[in-house]
């Protein structure tokens, strides 16, 4: 987040902030992209494309066409076996599903929505997709979310996900992008389409049991006995999202003492308190967008969030209300890796170059590898499919991890699992997630983490994107000699888009931004606050003179 907090942060919304929902929704079928408008083309980052129907980046012209480049993209790759298609919460998607269905049903592809469910969340769609292909030698099934997940209500989003469960790599990306664009220049001449009611009588349009199916395997990977048996008390807020409809079920299945405190599904999101900025973000891991999670701290033992899809999150402790990500992710692994006697020998930890480096020294003490990846869950997808990754995560509230036996679970990010992760972990070890951390920190170190943005041009941005650590200036990074200079991420060689400057006790990392004319700063310090300031002050000075030179 920026140095610049808004005072509208944490607050509750102002009805004349909220979006307006028949406004957003006409402009999606109305509006039309200007293709030489780089911003209005269709643009597949981490996750997929977004943007609004307000600016012209996501309209209906981008679904049909996407959804069609996607067809044209399985007969290539040779996958006929059915997709599963899941949805969640924001205005848009719900219009977006609906183009999807009918270019899917025109083009006479098996689809799998849900039956019992209005909205189904990323890791359930990614937990479907693997549970179809395992052992199948042919048929694959693949899969299509429609969300941008935290994102403020007036965006849209729409990713794909391959018949590894995982987001879309690079190359399967660039070339639904590429075609999808082309579709679009030649006026959707292409796309075939057949209209919603067709769609969704199509033999080919079959209802599946997400809910069942999900929450019948979670015992496979966590302890839901443990839980119940020790009567933890939960509590839990979707946040107006996806995984809603699937809290009673699982406290039903599994007898747990949970309370869903909050129930409503409202496309404006005007339960929610302001982000740092001002905005609407259902980010869970933002102490701003989180306050009324946090006031529940000393109602319940354990208590988390989800964003609207599900695939990230928020957890508050008794002991210090809302976990910082890193925290969390560290006091995760520290538990996982000591009651997971089933997993491969030699798991590794997956973790992005942002996140926290206490993950780096908690991993040498339990003498794991650790597996460094440029920021995107797409890169811990094969280490999870074969096993060789146990844990993955990054900074931004987003993990998975093997089930009990040590098979694979998911290949995206899942909140859910996350969130009861944390109840697991207080039933069986009479501690919460805060004091779990609070105990590594005594021997690991007590980092101090931040992430601030800074003005870039485009032109700065494409710079940035391309550094070689030839190009970082100096020698020392606040008091400390320069020990890294990464452009590409250990764990895998690949290119991180960015730079990150290592000491003994700090770092920081640099990395445009794909949305915005920004570039954003990571760091941490093991010295202390002062020390984080110091790096951050040093970081733009580095960066500045890089792009200047």
């Amino acid at each position: 987040m920026s140095d610049d907090v808004s005072p509208l942060a944490g607050k509750p919304i102002e009805p004349s902030r909220l979006v307006d929902v028949p406004g957003l929704v006409t402009a999606y079928f109305s509006n039309r992209p200007d293709m030489s408008d780089p911003s209005q083309r269709v643009a597949f980052g981490t996750s997929g494309h977004r943007g609004t129907s307000f600016d012209s980046v996501f309209t209906e012209t981008h679904i049909v066409a996407s959804a069609q480049a996607i067809c044209l993209y399985r007969k290539k790759a040779g996958i006929d076996g059915p997709m599963f298609v899941g949805k969640d919460t924001h205005a848009l998607s719900e219009a977006a599903f609906a183009s999807a269905l009918e270019v899917f049903a025109g083009n006479g592809v098996e689809t799998r929505i849900s039956a019992n469910a209005r909205f189904t969340p990323t890791p359930v769609i990614s937990h479907a997709v693997i549970g179809y292909n395992r052992g199948r030698e042919g048929g694959f099934a693949d899969g299509v979310v429609i969300t941008p997940s935290h994102n403020p209500p007036e965006d849209g989003g729409f990713k794909y996900n391959p018949p590894n469960g995982g987001p879309a790599g690079g190359d399967a990306t660039a070339w639904i992008e590429k075609t999808a664009n082309a579709l679009i220049e030649d006026g959707l001449r292409d796309v075939r389409r057949v209209p919603l009611q067709k769609a969704l009588m199509a033999p080919e349009t079959k209802r599946h049991d997400f809910v069942g199916a999900y929450v019948g395997d979670l015992g496979n990977v966590v302890d839901m006995a443990a839980i119940r048996s020790a009567g933890v008390r939960i509590g839990v807020d979707p946040l107006g999202g996806s995984g809603l409809e699937y809290w009673a079920p699982i406290a039903e299945t599994y007898g747990l003492d949970l309370t869903v405190v909050n129930e409503a599904v409202d496309p404006t999101f005007r339960f929610m308190t302001a982000d740092w900025d001002g905005k609407i973000r259902m980010d869970c891991s933002s102490p701003y967008a989180m306050e009324k999670l946090i006031e529940l701290k000393d109602r319940f033992d354990v208590a988390f969030a989800n964003d609207p899809d599900a695939d990230r999150h928020g957890v508050v402790a008794p002991s210090c209300g809302l976990l910082n990500p890193n925290h969390y992710l560290a006091a995760a692994i520290s538990y996982l890796y000591g009651h997971r006697p089933n997993w491969p020998s030699g798991a590794a930890i997956g973790k992005t170059l942002v996140s926290s480096s206490i993950i780096d020294r908690l991993a040498a003490t339990l003498q794991l590898k650790l597996t460094e990846v440029p920021v995107g869950f797409k890169w811990f997808v094969d280490g999870l499919v074969d096993g060789s990754l146990g844990f993955v995560g990054e900074e931004s509230a987003g993990a998975t991890f093997l089930r009990r036996d040590g098979g694979v679970w998911t290949t995206d990010k899942d909140g859910l699992i996350l969130g009861l992760l944390a109840a697991e972990m207080t039933a069986v070890l009479g501690k919460d997630p805060g004091v779990v951390y609070r105990g590594l920190t005594e021997s690991l170190g007590d980092p101090v983490y931040a992430r601030i943005d800074a003005p870039a041009t485009p032109e700065q941005k494409a710079v940035l994107k391309k550094l070689s650590p030839e190009q970082i200036p100096g020698d020392t990074l606040a008091g400390e000699p320069i020990r890294e200079r990464l452009t590409k991420a250990p764990g895998n060689g690949a290119d991180f888009g960015g730079v990150k400057v290592a000491t003994e006790n700090g770092w920081f990392a640099a990395r445009p931004s794909g949305t915005e004319n920004v570039y954003k700063i990571y760091a941490e310090s093991f010295l202390g606050a002062d020390h984080l300031k110091r790096i951050q002050t040093e970081a733009k000075e580095i960066v500045s003179r890089a792009l200047a030179g």
